[in-house]
């Protein structure tokens, strides 16, 4: 199954105040690998963004009041993530935003698969902060772009962070044994060796002869 990697940001935090999503991101994995298919877009919220959520995101009403609505790209992004594992951090907060930007449209709440990378990392570092930031800094992963929280950079990051948390770590490269899969292809073995040769009596006379002619001249 591919996964996605998903993140919203949004005018405030509860739905009960009637806040909405500004931005969403998806990057799509298979086998834990990024693709080159993502779904991103900016959305008109249809109201005014919190002071708080400007600080984190920076997004402001001008800008947003030029995008799309979420009706207007919520199929596309259905079709970006549907039979697909959504990988998100935090998950209740982002699904709760979706599925109430989906109630508005009319269509059914989400049902896909989720892993929680927050649920992850607490079982994983009780007692530890787990937000992405500090998540990133565990990891050793640059988190250097994150100057404010947008959708891509924190899906990016994530998906990084998702990899760790699994224990699926890049494949080291082992020589030794690249070296042997090649040598078991071959029908015989390589060997290297070094074998000492005795010099003939001819050449022993022949060595000593310019030895001592040579000697001399360089002496006197």
């Amino acid at each position: 199954m591919k996964e996605v990697v998903l993140d919203t940001e949004t005018t405030g935090i509860s739905i009960k105040d009637g806040h909405r999503i500004v931005e969403i991101g998806c990057i799509e994995l298979d086998n834990l690998i990024p693709t080159e298919n993502k779904f991103h877009c900016y959305l008109n919220p249809e109201r005014k963004v919190s002071e708080q959520a400007f600080k984190i995101h920076g997004y402001n009403d001008e800008f947003l009041s030029k995008q799309k609505k979420f009706q207007d790209v919520c199929q596309k992004f259905l079709d970006f993530i549907k039979d697909k594992k959504l990988i998100i951090h935090n998950a209740e907060f982002d699904l709760s935003h979706l599925n109430n930007e989906l109630k508005l449209c009319g269509k059914n709440k989400i049902n896909n698969e989720i892993v929680d990378t927050l649920i992850l990392a607490r079982d994983k570092f009780p007692g530890s902060q787990i937000n992405l930031d500090a998540l990133c800094k565990r990891f050793s992963i640059d988190n250097s772009r994150r100057v404010t929280h947008t959708a891509l950079i924190d899906c990016d990051l994530l998906s990084k962070v998702y990899i760790n948390l699994i224990d699926q770590k890049e494949p080291t490269l082992n020589f030794q044994n690249e070296y042997d899969k090649i040598n078991d292809k071959l029908s015989y073995k390589v060997d290297y060796f070094k074998k000492v040769i005795k010099p003939s009596s001819n050449e022993v006379n022949k060595h000593n002869h310019y030895l001592k002619n040579n000697l001399k001249k360089n002496y006197y």
